[in-house]
């Protein structure tokens, strides 16, 4: 029934006359009197008419209060509202999601019964209302009702089934839409393409972009620019240039779906030159765009061009909402600028708690701790809670200083907030106390997390590994197998790691032998670990020999590999491998790494080649620290103490300021060369001058240097006024002078107390054997030697 039939039906009435009895001048009246209530019925449509239009243009322009004014005035003046205008005033609702306006109009129809609540356009309207207002039961529920469904109302359902993240749904809906004859056209399939992505159904996606070409559908740029979004994020990125390509009119959302694939799959050169391209064609950015473009030049920290991609929002007069303030945020924190991310942030039009994150994570990446605190502080001012992310920043900031006692404050929020429970936040958690040496406390919070995952099996393992505490880190990685979890390379790392720091070689490189049996593949962590923990522990020869292995497998070492196997050839005076070190170094060009050139000046400096170290050193453009100080404990540990203090006097015209480990070499210098009033001024010019507080290494050079030098009693005076307990390299020192002054209490004083910390130290035994021989007590030198025999200690051969 036509719109205009049912807004005549309550004026359609029938005349009262009888033909056989009429007479001309009654049939006459009758005509006058009929002819009233036709124009009547006319001026009813026009008036019907009138009002549609004007609904019609207030519900177009968001004026829906008003439309809602003028179809109360209808219902008071009589005036037949037909279905139309029910139509157009749920559309406007559609436009401003005016959900409560719209289910009044609901109401309002089906009071007015079956006629209105059955006609198919209102039934229509109704489903798109609803599905707009992205409620998924309702809509779903008129749907079903539905006797009759057309392309409107599949398109309405499918497209809320993908925004509600039902995305099966939505592509049984596309199936299910074909099957009944109704063919989706360029506004389904889009959605189609855009729930193939969430799902990673490549091979539905491919048979979408079939059905489009099939369609003639491929020239629509809405559809070309979904196809490139899905292959996209599917990985598939050879097709979708392949479709981008093929796309004529290209406009800014088809550019920003290449551009954020290629970026979405680390492809961030290849963003970066599509987004000139896109300029090159005159096509004006959008956020998307820009915030695309930044997050790829932060990944390959492409200053330069992040701030362009800044200065052309600025020009393009794009507003900096959450989206694009966030990605300037993220650029400028990655590449080291945290204060123009404080600048971005504060000129930002609104924050939310992503934006504060983003902050909060550049605070603690530049080790800037308080200030990532303070904002966490001025976050929770403003009405803002803290979410996961927020929560695992700042335990990652307290990992990052060691700081337990925040750790312990967030763990304690997050257990007032029900968030303890959190897979992510108890890894954190165990992380931060592992960390901070309280491995007990690390696993009470993994004792009591229920879902106990591959990660969090790992952090706990790691954290006992790290802290040296091999046994349990092992008996963890078996118990983890026990319970159903099959350990990854990451588990074996972390028992490799364990051993080797607790001094366990052997057992360490068992458990890599076992790994290799299991078929677990050695990652470059792997190797790194047991080459560099061999170092550490001594055994220089067999780091050398796994390098070459992990060579022969065709791995290419990293940063730490190289500077672990210079630490090695330092330990076995191997001058030779050194500079077979340093030739793949010169053919991999890896100079760029200040930590690589530093241990190259420190290896020839540690392996007797003091005028190689001085040519490399001089060959670098480094002026940092860290290349000084190598420099000078190489000159120190020779003895020449007039180029270490060259070298330092060079350091302070390049107005670099010295660190604790600039003393250390120097005072080291002084104690070689026996320059005791130098040395006195270099200790007291790092306290006064540099404001620095000596550590035991400086309290070491100096008692050493007094002993030396004969000035038993000041050494002794130096121990007795430290603030520190002394070690035993310091107690060694005035043991060693007692032999040349003939102390002989002193000295037997100070070997008891040694032979109590080191009892497996042979140099302690020797020292006050070496007193007792000086002294001519021979009896005494007999007893020690008998001792060091039962002991089985035996003195340490020297070697140049």
């Amino acid at each position: 029934m036509s719109a205009s039939s049912s807004s005549s039906l309550p004026l359609h009435t029938t005349p009262n006359f009888n033909p056989s009895h009429s007479s001309k001048s009654t049939k006459i009246k009758q005509i006058q009197s009929f002819k009233p209530t036709h124009k009547l019925h006319e001026e009813k449509q026009l008036q019907s008419k009138s009002y549609f239009h004007q609904i019609s243009s207030l519900c177009k322009q968001s004026q829906i209060k008003e439309a809602i004014t003028l179809l109360t005035e209808m219902d008071f003046k009589n005036v037949q509202i037909g279905p139309e205008i029910y139509g157009e005033i749920l559309q406007g609702c559609v436009y401003e999601r005016a959900l409560s306006t719209g289910q009044q109009i609901h109401s309002r129809i089906l009071k007015n019964g079956w006629f209105y609540s059955k006609n198919e356009y209102i039934e229509t309207k109704l489903v798109i209302f609803y599905a707009k207002c992205d409620l998924l039961n309702v809509a779903n529920q008129l749907f079903d009702k539905l006797e009759k469904k057309n392309v409107f109302t599949w398109a309405a359902i499918i497209g809320l089934c993908c925004r509600m993240g039902s995305n099966e749904k939505a592509l049984t809906g596309f199936n299910d839409m074909h099957q009944n004859g109704f063919f989706p056209d360029n506004f389904v399939i889009p959605n189609a393409l855009k729930a193939c992505s969430a799902l990673q159904m490549i091979g539905f996606g491919k048979g979408v972009h079939g059905y489009a070409l099939k369609m003639g559908y491929n020239s629509c740029v809405f559809v070309s620019s979904s196809l490139v979004d899905m292959y996209g994020k599917c990985g598939l990125l050879e097709d979708a240039k392949k479709v981008f390509d093929e796309i004529v009119d290209r406009n800014v959302v088809t550019w920003n779906s290449m551009i954020v694939s290629y970026a979405q799959n680390g492809m961030d050169e290849e963003a970066l030159k599509v987004f000139y391209c896109m300029r090159m064609v005159d096509v004006e950015p959008t956020r998307v765009t820009v915030a695309s473009f930044l997050s790829a030049a932060a990944n390959v920290e492409a200053v330069d061009e992040g701030r362009q991609g800044h200065a052309i929002a600025v020009l393009s007069g794009l507003v900096f909402d959450n989206i694009l303030g966030s990605s300037l945020i993220n650029f400028y924190s990655k590449i080291g600028s945290i204060e123009e991310s404080e600048l971005v942030f504060s000129n930002m039009v609104e924050k939310d708690v992503v934006t504060w994150n983003l902050l909060i994570s550049g605070y603690v990446q530049q080790g800037k701790i308080e200030d990532a605190l303070d904002s966490c502080r001025l976050m929770r001012s403003e009405n803002f809670g803290f979410d996961l992310v927020t929560l695992t920043t700042i335990l990652s900031a307290s990992t990052k200083v060691r700081n337990v006692e925040l750790g312990k404050e967030c763990h304690g929020y997050c257990i007032r907030n029900n968030l303890d429970s959190d897979v992510v936040v108890a890894n954190s958690i165990i992380e931060m106390y592992g960390k901070c040496e309280s491995t007990d406390k690390a696993r009470r919070v993994f004792e009591k997390t229920i879902q106990k995952d591959l990660t969090l099996w790992n952090t706990l393992i790691a954290a006992y590994a790290e802290s040296g505490l091999s046994g349990e880190a092992l008996k963890l990685f078996y118990q983890m197998q026990l319970e159903g979890v099959p350990p990854n390379v990451v588990s074996w790392n972390s028992v490799i790691l364990g051993f080797l720091r607790n001094g366990q070689v052997t057992e360490a490189e068992n458990i890599f032998s076992e790994m290799q049996c299991m078929e677990i593949q050695p990652n470059l962590i792997t190797w790194t670990s047991l080459i560099s923990g061999l170092a550490q522990n001594g055994h220089g020869d067999r780091a050398i020999r796994y390098f070459k292995e992990m060579q022969i497998r065709g791995l290419q070492p990293n940063t730490v590999s190289i500077i672990s196997l210079l630490s090695a050839c330092i330990n076995i005076s191997s001058l030779e491998f050194g500079k077979a070190i340093h030739g793949y170094i010169t053919r991999r060009q890896l100079f760029s790494s200040l930590s690589i050139v530093t241990s190259l000046v420190d290896m020839y400096a540690k392996c007797g080649n003091l005028c190689l170290a001085r040519k490399f050193y001089d060959m670098v453009n480094y002026n940092e620290l860290p290349v000084y100080n190598a420099m000078i404990s190489g000159y120190s540990s020779h003895g020449q103490a007039g180029e270490a203090f060259e070298v330092f006097n060079r350091m302070q015209n390049e107005k670099i300021e010295p660190d604790e480990i600039t003393f250390t070499g120097l005072l080291s210098a002084c104690d070689h060369a026996g320059l005791v009033e130098k040395g006195l001024q270099v200790f007291n010019d790092m306290i006064c001058e540099y404001r620095m507080k000596p550590s035991m290494h400086h309290y070491g050079c100096m008692v050493s240097l007094l002993s030396r030098c004969g000035n038993l009693e000041e050494a002794l005076r130096f121990v007795l006024e430290m603030p520190i307990e002394p070690d035993a390299q310091i107690l060694g020192s005035i043991l060693s002078a007692c032999k040349e002054q003939n102390k002989i209490e002193l000295g037997e004083y100070l070997s008891q107390y040694l032979f109590k910390l080191e009892p497996d130290n042979s140099g302690n035994y020797v020292a006050l054997s070496n007193t007792y021989a000086a002294a001519g007590r021979w009896d005494e030198v007999l007893k020690l030697r008998n001792i060091m025999k039962e002991k089985k200690l035996r003195k340490n051969p020297g070697c140049s």
